[in-house]
């Protein structure tokens, strides 16, 4: 059996050499023992079938599918359900890992009392790297006021873990923030994390088309936020600002939503 069981979910994927790069490297990481299992999410075009042609380079590729578009987080969930290793790591269709990462975190993952082990992240688009994305060593329960204070296709978890909180909540509020829901639930259950203070992952997050989210996920998440801290027993009027806080930033002009991001992810430790 694999130690790890890296899990991704793709829909309607139109660059072929992006996914290959992906998932080469995974198969690339220089710990070899995992497998990687990758969930077609209903796509309408030939992913699918793409996906079952790529498996044929390395017998450790696992692929799943269904008919129906049903979102990342049920398309995640069967990919658990399906899994073989005692950890769950992440991973994007459009991202790298770096050779090291899964090597690294599970190094901590074995060795520490902790549940989830995440990175920090190097930013590019098509042009290269442009960004830093930096997160905290030792997330506390407070470091989820502001943001996520986890990099979600970055993270290795414990598999029993992540069970006792039954997975990802596949709800309708959910669908843009089920990692955010996933981690706040896991704290609120007494499990805890660390992020790697290295970039060992390249996000892939293009500033320049990038636009704000619609409104009604703005409100998805607040919904979730409002539920997560009043988990987490962090539900204050102190907190009511981080509340809402996705509802200010929706309001605010797309030109300086994009500066402010843009200047976040320059920034590095």
């Amino acid at each position: 059996m694999p130690i790890i069981s890296v899990i991704m979910g793709v829909y309607n994927c139109d660059n072929n050499s992006e996914l290959i790069e992906s998932i080469k490297s995974i198969l690339n990481q220089s710990f070899k023992d995992l497998e990687l299992i990758i969930c077609d999410d209903g796509s309408t075009d030939d992913t699918y079938e793409r996906l079952l042609e790529i498996s044929k380079i390395d017998s450790r590729i696992r692929i799943i599918g269904y008919k129906e578009n049903k979102g990342l987080a049920y398309a995640l969930n069967e990919c658990i359900k399906v899994s073989r290793g005692k950890y769950i790591a992440r991973q994007d269709s459009d991202d790298i890992s770096l050779s090291d990462r899964l090597e690294k975190e599970l190094r901590i993952i074995e060795n520490k009392n902790v549940d989830i082990v995440g990175t920090c992240a190097v930013v590019f688009n098509k042009n290269g790297e442009w960004g830093h994305y930096n997160v905290p060593e030792h997330p506390e329960k407070k470091d989820f006021l502001w943001n996520n204070p986890f990099i979600h296709p970055t993270v290795l978890m414990k598999k029993s873990s992540l069970q006792k909180v039954n997975g990802y909540l596949n709800t309708k509020i959910n669908r843009r923030c089920e990692d955010y829901d996933l981690f706040m639930r896991m704290y609120a259950n007494g499990f805890r994390g660390v992020n790697i203070a290295e970039y060992l992952y390249k996000y892939k997050i293009d500033e320049g088309k990038k636009k704000k989210r619609p409104m009604k996920y703005r409100i998805d998440e607040m919904r979730v936020r409002y539920k997560g801290f009043k988990e987490l027993n962090m539900l204050k009027i102190s907190s009511l600002f981080f509340v809402v806080k996705p509802i200010v930033i929706g309001l605010i002009p797309q030109f300086i939503f994009r500066k402010i991001r843009g200047n976040n992810y320059k920034k590095r430790k």
